[in-house]
Order: C-alpha cells, then sequence, then structure tokens
C-alpha cells in the first residue's frame, strides 16, 4: 500500500528550529520528486518546498526561503523538512506528498505551532 507518514511536529517558541520527517512506504521512492506543502487555520493548503528525485535540486515557497531546507535520504525512503528561524505565520499542518506520473498521495500531517 502506497503510504506517507510525516512526523516530528511540536510545539516550538518563536526563532526556534524543528526537523520534520516523511517516510515513504510501497513505491520506487528514488524515482519520483517530493514536496512538502501547509494548511494554516482558515487558509487554502499552500506549496513549501520541492526536492528532486535525486535530490540535486530543490525549490521553494518565497515566503519560507532561507529559512526552511528539504533534502532526502533514498536510502532511508525518507524525506526531510528542517525548518529554522520560524515565527507564528509558520503555524500550520504540514503534509508531504508525492504527485508525478500518476502517483498522488498525501500524508497525514503532522501539526507545527509557533507560539510563546
Amino acid at each position: 500500500q502506497v503510504q506517507l507518514v510525516e512526523s516530528g511536529g511540536g510545539l516550538v517558541q518563536p526563532g526556534g528550529s524543528l526537523r520534520l520527517s516523511c517516510g515513504a512506504f510501497g513505491f520506487a521512492f528514488s524515482d519520483y520528486a517530493m514536496t512538502w506543502w501547509r494548511q494554516a487555520p482558515g487558509k487554502q493548503r499552500e506549496f513549501v518546498a520541492a526536492i528532486t528525485n535525486g535530490g540535486g535540486d530543490t525549490s521553494y515557497a518565497n515566503s519560507i526561503k532561507g529559512r526552511f531546507t528539504i533534502s532526502r535520504d533514498n536510502t532511508k525512503n525518507m524525506v526531510y523538512l528542517q525548518l529554522k528561524s520560524l515565527i507564528p505565520d509558520d503555524t500550520a499542518v504540514y503534509y508531504c506528498k508525492v504527485d508525478e506520473r500518476g502517483l498522488t498521495v498525501w500524508g497525514q500531517g503532522t501539526q507545527v505551532t509557533v507560539s510563546t
């Protein structure tokens, strides 16, 4: 069964850091680009970051550029999102997603809350 499972969310103070992880199951992970998205309360889900299948190229939303870093480990079927310099506007449920060549799967999401 194709599945994505996120972890690593939590409550963090402004200026803090978190690393989100997403495990991939049931498909040839190293053949697919991966993305991270987020959805804040009352807002539409928005793109955060993407990484190519080999990890050589990445892209980011302007709102998080320079603060977040996407990476992957194809030996572990894992994709990561390092969050730094967090601000309250980063509060959201964060999702990983695969969406290529007919395969579209979302994870269940992990909550990130930035607050004092």
